[in-house]
């Protein structure tokens, strides 16, 4: 499946942004997530949903700020991200597989299709 992410850009601590993450095909046959890279540091997982939506899963630095939810009618997964702080300055992908497991949602490498990012720019 392609993934095509969009709705970053800049905004102030504090403010809010709501990203989304378009699927060529039905997302409700992929498990999704949202990662992010800030430069020089890995990439981080943010949150995600399991293949059958049942489970869903935050990072533990976005717990309480950030909402991922999806429409598997207009194949789009969202991210609302609120409570911004400079901290959540990266580039955000969303990726899916069809076949992850439940232990390796938070895992990168474990995901076989990814968006192009999405620059998230949170100033102080």
């Amino acid at each position: 499946v392609q993934l095509q992410a969009s709705g970053g850009g800049l905004v102030q601590a504090g403010g809010s942004l709501r990203l989304s993450c378009v699927a060529s095909g039905r997302i409700s046959r992929y498990a999704v997530a949202w990662f992010r890279q800030a430069p020089g540091r890995e990439r981080e997982y943010v949150a995600g949903f399991s293949r059958s939506g049942g489970y869903t899963y935050y990072g533990d630095s976005v717990k309480g700020r950030f909402i991922i939810s999806r429409d598997n009618a207009k194949n789009t997964v969202f991210l609302q991200m609120s409570s911004l702080k400079p901290e959540d300055t990266a580039v955000y992908y969303c990726a899916a597989d069809p076949s992850i497991i439940l232990s390796s949602l938070r895992s990168p490498e474990h995901y076989s299709s990814w968006g192009q990012g999405t620059l998230v720019t949170v100033s102080s």
